[in-house]
């Protein structure tokens, strides 16, 4: 939940945090604990990441959605396969974010390319090149990374 951590740490009132890996939540909790983040205004949820967001009504100001290249966990419904699906888990994040809003989107798919409907759809910057780290600059295709927001945002 390092995503989470600097989120409360840039002053978000509250976080939530979705993983199926009960291991990565509870580290995530002690990330928080560590860095004196407590309490209910910042959630962990166990579950499908594609079910969640399919299914969540809550708006978010913020979005990191950052889903493993690929996950045939026995506890998903279906496979994940962040090339194939990325178009419906960004439709779902953008569905539930506020007005003014941004979706950050990470993967770390060597050969990932956005869907051209997303990119005629909302306003998609690709920021991968500013959030690399130092130690990666020599294989920028390590991590790709997209800015999201509406159109008229």
């Amino acid at each position: 939940a390092t995503a989470t951590v600097h989120a409360a740490v840039g002053g978000a009132r509250s976080t939530v945090s979705i993983d199926l890996s009960n291991t990565y939540l509870e580290w995530g909790k002690k990330n928080m604990r560590l860095n004196g983040f407590y309490g209910e205004e910042h959630e962990f949820i166990q579950a499908d990441c594609k079910q969640w967001l399919q299914e969540n009504m809550r708006l978010f100001d913020l979005i990191f959605l950052d889903p493993p290249t690929f996950s045939n966990s026995k506890r998903m419904k279906d496979v994940l396969d962040v090339q194939q699906d990325h178009a419906r888990m960004i439709r779902n994040a953008m569905r539930v974010l506020a007005p003014g809003g941004a979706l950050i989107f990470s993967n770390n798919l060597r050969s990932f390319k956005m869907d051209e409907s997303i990119l005629e759809q909302f306003d998609v910057q690709n920021i991968s090149k500013d959030t690399i780290p130092v130690d990666f600059v020599r294989n920028p295709k390590i991590h790709h990374c997209f800015e999201i927001r509406y159109f008229d945002d």
